[in-house]
C-alpha cells in the first residue's frame, strides 16, 4: 500500500472507517492461498533449522486457558516457560506465560527475576460480549496484579454488523487501561468468515493502537491458517509503511509441529520482513508447539528421536 493516507482523518467516525475499510484492496482468496502453499515449499538448511527452532522456542507464550487452572498448574508452567528444557540451560526461554487474570499474580511471582513476560487475557474473554465497563475493569485487574501484556477480544458480533467505530474505540479504551503493559487484539478470524474481513479487522485493530494483532482465542476453529497469516503479515507491513510503526503479529490455536512454525518464519521473513523474527514482534500462541520443537532440537543435536517422556506433559 503506497497511499498516503491521513490516519486521524478516517478514523472521526463510523462512516469515515467504513469508506476506509471497505476501500483497502481486496483479498484474492485463491492468490492468497496459493502463495501462501508456496511459501510453505520452501526448504531450509540445517544449520538454518537449529537457528529456527530456537527462534520459535523464544517466541512462544506458553499458555494455559482451561477452567480447572490452579495456582499448582501455573507455577509449573513457569517452570517450563524459564527452563523448557531442564537438562539443556542452552535452550532458550520462551516469551510469556499467558494465564486468566486471577492468576496473574501467581504468575508474576512465579517469574520474578527471569525475562519471560506475564500475559493475561481480558476483556470477557473469549467472546467479547460484555459491558465496556467490564472489559475494563477486567483489564485494570489484570495490569494491577502485575501483567505485562494483555490479550483482549473484539466484539466479533459488532464488528460484523459494521459498527466499526464501536470496536474501534472499545480498543481506543482497552489500550490506554493497559498503561504500559502491551495489548494484542485478538480477531477471531474464524468467526470473521473471510480474508477481507480479516484484512480490515488487522486495520481497525492497528489504527486504534494495538501492539499486536492476533488471529484466535483458540477455542474457535479455524484458527490460525496460513493465508490468514499471509493476510495479517501483509497488514503490519502495509501499516508501517504508511505510519512508520512497527506492529507484531501472533498466531494462536492449531499450531502444533515445529515444521509448522519453520514455515510460518519464512513466510515472516518473506511477506514481513526479517524486522519481524524478533519475539517482540512475532508470537506463537501454541503451548502443545514447545513439546515438538523441544523433540526437534534434541533430534538435531543428537540424531535419533527420544520418546515422549522427554518432554513434560502439559
Amino acid at each position: 500500500m503506497t497511499t498516503v493516507v491521513d490516519l486521524r482523518d478516517v478514523t472521526r467516525d463510523n462512516a469515515a472507517l467504513r469508506r476506509f475499510l471497505h476501500g483497502l484492496p481486496g483479498v484474492d482468496q485463491v492468490g492468497a492461498e496459493g502463495r501462501a502453499g508456496a511459501l510453505a515449499t520452501r526448504s531450509i538448511k540445517t544449520t538454518a533449522k537449529a537457528w529456527a527452532i530456537d527462534t520459535a522456542i523464544s517466541m512462544v507464550d506458553l499458555t494455559t486457558l482451561e477452567g480447572a487452572d490452579t495456582p499448582g498448574k501455573v507455577r509449573s508452567l513457569c517452570a517450563k516457560a524459564m527452563r523448557p528444557d531442564p537438562t539443556d540451560a542452552s535452550v532458550p526461554a520462551v516469551a510469556a506465560v499467558c494465564v486468566y487474570p486471577d492468576l496473574v499474580e501467581t504468575a508474576v511471582h512465579a517469574l520474578r527475576g527471569s525475562r519471560v513476560g506475564v500475559a493475561s487475557v481480558a476483556t470477557a474473554f473469549p467472546s467479547g460480549r460484555a459491558s465496556l465497563e467490564t472489559k475494563l475493569h477486567d483489564v485494570r485487574d489484570a495490569v494491577a496484579a502485575g501483567a505485562s501484556e494483555i490479550d483482549m477480544v473484539i466484539d466479533r458480533g459488532a464488528f460484523l454488523a459494521g459498527r466499526y467505530l464501536q470496536v474501534f474505540e472499545e480498543i481506543v479504551a482497552t489500550k490506554a487501561a493497559c498503561g504500559t503493559a502491551h495489548l494484542k487484539v485478538i480477531l477471531e478470524t474464524g468467526e470473521l468468515a473471510t480474508l477481507d474481513n480479516t484484512r480490515r479487522a488487522s486495520w481497525l485493530a492497528l489504527l486504534a493502537g494495538g501492539d499486536f494483532i492476533k488471529t484466535s482465542t483458540g477455542k474457535v476453529a479455524p484458527a490460525a491458517t496460513p493465508p490468514v497469516a499471509l493476510v495479517m503479515l501483509e497488514a503490519v507491513r502495509d501499516y508501517r509503511e504508511v505510519s512508520g510503526e512497527l506492529r507484531g503479529v501472533k498466531l494462536a490455536g492449531g499450531i502444533r509441529a515445529s515444521k509448522e512454525a519453520v514455515r510460518y518464519l519464512v513466510m515472516v521473513n518473506e511477506v514481513a520482513g526479517d524486522d519481524w523474527l524478533d519475539p517482540r514482534l512475532f508470537r506463537f500462541g501454541a503451548s502443545s508447539l514447545l513439546n515438538d520443537l523441544l523433540l526437534q532440537r534434541h533430534k538435531l543435536a543428537t540424531g535419533s528421536y527420544d520418546g515422549p517422556d522427554y518432554v513434560t506433559v502439559d
